[in-house]
């Protein structure tokens, strides 16, 4: 886990290279399905939070491939163990912290949280500060639920676009106003700018898919 966190560095692909193989076509047949199933969570996002669909599953699909690579190591072990490691102990004792104020506030319990190396959980991979701050009791049970419950996945993940700045109604494409909140979600530019171009290939598909037939 150490070992991975110091080998990190940023992204060597070209946007070009990277955005071939993370937007395949299984990955847009499948976004393009899930937003029309989810389509009545999603118009009250998109109501709430100024979101639009398809940037949420543009996410979504990014991040764990629509709920399927969530990553299984045990969160509250990984941030605890980063946060005796003198590289970003400051950052990860946060981390920690909010962790357990998630299990606290009766969301998850640890078992269930289970992500990747670095702390990052949940179908669209929140660290555990964001959760503890953005996640979103969108289906009404009483608990922030972004392991099992996709009404709350997908408002949480709104919330957070919006918690960067996000504004309704405008574009998100690099150097329109909405691409610096994606850069909220991944500063790497690379990453950004396929969040954006997924978006754009969902929302093109679902408005072909709506257009009459002749």
């Amino acid at each position: 886990m150490l070992a991975a966190d110091k080998r990190q560095g940023v992204f060597k692909q070209t946007f070009e290279e990277f955005s071939g193989r993370m937007i395949s076509r299984d990955r847009m047949t499948k976004g393009l399905r899930l937003m029309q199933t989810h389509a009545a969570t999603l118009r009250k996002v998109e109501q709430q939070f100024g979101v639009p669909p398809a940037v949420v599953v543009a996410i979504w699909g990014l991040e764990t491939d629509f709920g399927v690579s969530v990553g299984k190591k045990e969160v509250i072990r990984s941030v605890a163990t980063l946060a005796f490691d003198c590289r970003r102990t400051a950052m990860f004792q946060a981390q920690l912290t909010d962790g357990l104020r998630i299990v606290d506030r009766g969301d998850l319990t640890p078992a269930e949280m289970r992500g990747d190396w670095a702390g990052d959980f949940g179908q669209t991979q929140f660290l555990p500060s964001a959760y503890y701050k953005y996640a979103v009791d969108f289906d009404g049970d009483g608990r922030r639920d972004l392991v099992h419950s996709v009404p709350d996945v997908l408002a949480s993940t709104a919330n957070y676009l919006k918690g960067y700045g996000w504004k309704a109604g405008q574009r998100w494409n690099e150097g329109d106003p909405n691409f610096e909140a994606i850069r909220g979600w991944n500063k790497a530019m690379v990453y950004a700018k396929t969040i954006a171009a997924f978006a754009e290939r969902l929302e093109g598909g679902a408005a072909r898919a709506e257009e009459p037939r002749r």
